[in-house]
């Protein structure tokens, strides 16, 4: 990134629209209309992989295909797929996505779309669905024989199913896709409704000036599509279970660590095998996006590692990994990576200089700048020129709500340090905040769109180590005022970033 430059944090999920949930429909280009508008040129969202248990994106069902909850129905209409009758809606909350009830209405359609398409599909569509079968066989053939085992054992973990299918013994496997058929043909037909209407939003992005940021956790789940087609490359047991998981050990978020439970990788089976897996998931992610963010990428320097079992994160240890190893294989297959690394939390030298080495940006949050000294590295006067500032990330508050937990005691130092550092009474912080970052050296800024609107805790987004409630936030389309763009675009051609 060379030119200085910001953007708006917003997850799909979180637009608004009359299906319970954002989607890539025509909300999503107001959406950009708006970054348009108030000067922005980068968009970022969070993983846009399948979800399951607990919703969360970074605990996806696979590392390649795309959630389907995103597929915006209306565009079925004119392809033929579906009537204008067929998709009314139930009463869904405008401002919260009620996941059970979403999925189930729209894996309604689309059954529905997919039954039409077999019985008389354009010819055209027909076209391009078996060339996307055809281009994306070496993951989706996987992920759709997964999904439609998963659905056959009512949704049981794939180390639950019977022992032939779990080790995908051959004869196994075949008897599946004979016996499934068309449920295998159907998950292939839901992804490629997926995949061509995202290529069709990012396309509507770019003739707008707007880039995508995407999001690459660096650890997938258990229960993937990735983990059941290549134990090989994770630390399991002989019945395909954890030996170890990972997470991160006490800190900011909790005080008894994150145990996120994702399997940790065997990184001398996968050094063995040239890093493959690993290539050919960072080549698919960067032609979904145009700057692709690793979440947790001190990982890639030592990663936490809880004996499977355990209750909580604490007795973890770091163990090792081959990070400088693998970006040198990721570089050679694809030259200079477009990557942003989330270097937050316990950072250590070895997690900077493998940052560093590569030229990765990293990253620096304003509602971390103020709990200690003017030395804090989240402090706009000790950023530099390589780093994205945010005022905070789908992890934090919004930063209304941050600071309204500070409260008003005259002891409070951390809120006090933060009026003081901004020349701040407080009444306007959020715009405070906003000010704080574009004015920043860092040569990329991005406001989650909940600080740009405003709003207080009621918006978070997600709260590390809660079982639930997480990832449900969604805004009202009459939010997005010009009063606000204008706002925002004053200060974004201010410091240099329209």
């Amino acid at each position: 990134m060379s030119t200085r430059s910001s953007g708006i944090l917003l997850h799909p999920t979180s637009l608004p629209g009359t299906f319970g949930i954002g989607d890539f429909g025509d909300e999503a280009r107001a959406f950009v209309d708006f970054l348009a508008a108030s000067g922005q040129s980068l968009w970022q969202v969070l993983p846009l992989g399948p979800t399951g248990y607990g919703n969360s994106p970074y605990q996806s069902l696979s590392a390649f295909a795309g959630n389907t909850l995103l597929i915006d129905p209306r565009q079925f209409i004119g392809e033929g797929l579906l009537a204008i009758e067929d998709l009314a809606p139930p009463p869904f909350r405008a401002e919260r996505v009620e996941f059970d009830d979403v999925r189930h209405f729209k894996d309604g359609l689309l059954e529905q779309a997919y039954e039409n398409f077999k019985r008389d599909p354009a010819s055209n569509l027909r076209a391009e669905f078996e060339e996307f079968c055809e281009l994306s066989a070496w993951w989706l053939d996987d992920y759709a024989l997964f999904c439609a085992l998963k659905d056959a054992n009512d949704g049981r973990a794939w180390s639950n199913w019977n022992r032939e299918l779990a080790e995908r013994q051959p004869a196994a496997l075949e008897n599946a896709r004979s016996e499934l058929h068309d449920q295998i043909s159907a998950q292939k037909f839901f992804q490629f409704c997926l995949f061509r209407q995202w290529q069709a939003l990012l396309a509507y992005c770019h003739a707008r000036g707007v880039s995508i940021i995407g999001d690459l956790p660096i650890f997938v789940a258990h229960d993937s599509a990735d983990v059941w087609a290549h134990r090989e490359y994770f630390k399991l047991d002989d019945q395909g279970n954890p030996t170890e998981v990972a997470g991160v050990p006490p800190d900011y978020f909790s005080e008894t660590g994150q145990l996120w439970g994702n399997p940790v990788y065997d990184w001398n089976r996968l050094r063995a095998d040239g890093f493959k897996w690993w290539i050919d998931r960072v080549r698919f992610s960067i032609s979904q996006f145009d700057l692709l963010r690793i979440d947790h990428f001190r990982g890639f320097a030592a990663c936490w590692e809880i004996p499977a079992g355990e209750p909580t994160a604490q007795n973890g240890q770091w163990i090792p990994a081959p990070g400088r190893e693998l970006f040198v294989a990721l570089t050679e297959a694809l030259g200079d990576l477009p990557i942003i690394a989330e270097n937050l939390g316990v950072i250590t030298p070895d997690v900077e200089s493998l940052r560093s080495e590569f030229c990765f940006p990293g990253m620096r949050v304003l509602q971390f700048a103020f709990g200690s000294d003017a030395a804090n590295v989240h402090l706009p006067h000790n950023h530099t020129r390589d780093v994205v500032v945010y005022t905070g990330t789908h992890d934090n508050d919004t930063t209304a709500g941050w600071f309204a937990s500070l409260g008003e005691t005259e002891n409070n130092t951390e809120r006090e340090f933060c009026l003081q550092y901004l020349q701040s009474n407080g009444r306007d912080i959020l715009w405070d905040f906003i000010r704080a970052a574009l004015a920043s050296v860092a040569e990329t800024a991005i406001v989650p769109l909940q600080d740009v609107l405003g709003l207080g805790n009621e918006a978070r987004m997600n709260l590390p180590a809660r079982l639930s409630g997480n990832w449900a936030w969604r805004y009202k389309a009459e939010s997005l005022t010009d009063e606000i763009a204008d706002r925002l675009k004053q200060l974004t051609e201010l410091y240099g970033r329209s």
